[in-house]
């Protein structure tokens, strides 16, 4: 075990509030320092060694110097995940551009991976260039948006493609957007702990829901129906089956 703080890294999306809810107040809070950034970045933190544990996509796990994963929770769907779509003001068939979302690379594989397998299209890929990004979706420009925004951007466009579901309409599996992986090994006593404040957030989702002050969107019904939080052995299958699709793209 290391002598020092445990440096973990995580998302402070709405998506990660009960994951991070013990850390912040369980009796583990004195053992870590928790670090909040994007997707992207914890990853790239995480693969540099800066953190050692980090709540981040699936498709950085071989990228990770000794990879393991850590505990038994993630963020992921069993269909809609609500909070990860491609938006646009034309439907699917007439959509040549997608802007990319900057914050998370899972998710840009994931649309990329499902455009050519499951809608069959060969779509114009940009990068997002800064953050008003949203307000390219015209005509046949669409986005990938992501976490807070993608559920406030619900009100504003036409369609929505949520790819959550079309992944399970696609392999008829879960899908795990984000997993704890660690860098270097962790004693089991540790990640008990861990587990144990993983949970305390779902035993406390209506404290939850109180303390986020949000009006756009049902937050216990997004909790407790579209995003799913325990890897189970169907979690697992469907995180393995992305992970070798990400080998052909």
């Amino acid at each position: 075990m290391l002598d020092r703080k445990i440096r973990i890294g995580a998302v402070s999306y709405l998506n990660t509030k009960p994951l991070i809810y013990g850390l912040e107040r369980g009796s583990i809070r004195e053992k870590i320092e928790l670090i909040s950034d994007y997707p992207a970045n914890v990853a790239t933190k995480l693969i540099e060694g800066s953190i050692d544990i980090g709540l981040v996509p699936v498709t950085v796990f071989d990228k990770v110097p000794h990879a393991q994963i850590i505990g038994e929770y993630g963020i992921g769907c069993d269909g809609a995940v609500d909070s990860v779509a491609i938006f646009s003001e034309v439907p699917i068939e007439q959509i040549t551009t997608i802007i990319l979302d900057y914050q998370s690379r899972t998710s840009v594989a994931l649309a990329q991976l499902l455009m050519r397998e499951y809608w069959k299209k060969e779509i114009q890929w940009i990068p997002a260039s800064n953050e008003d990004f949203k307000a390219q979706i015209k005509k046949d420009t669409a986005a990938i948006i992501i976490g807070d925004r993608a559920l406030q951007q619900k009100q504003h466009s036409m369609f929505m493609y949520d790819l959550g579901e079309a992944w399970k309409l696609h392999t008829g599996l879960p899908f795990v957007f984000a997993c704890w992986i660690a860098n270097k090994p962790i004693n089991n006593a540790f990640i008990k702990e861990f587990n144990d404040a993983n949970r305390l957030g779902f035993e406390n989702l209506e404290q939850i829901v109180l303390e986020a002050k949000i009006g756009f969107t049902d937050l216990y019904k997004y909790y407790t129906h579209y995003i799913k939080y325990e890897l189970d052995d169907q979690m697992k299958k469907g995180m393995e089956l992305f992970r070798k699709k990400l080998l052909s793209l």
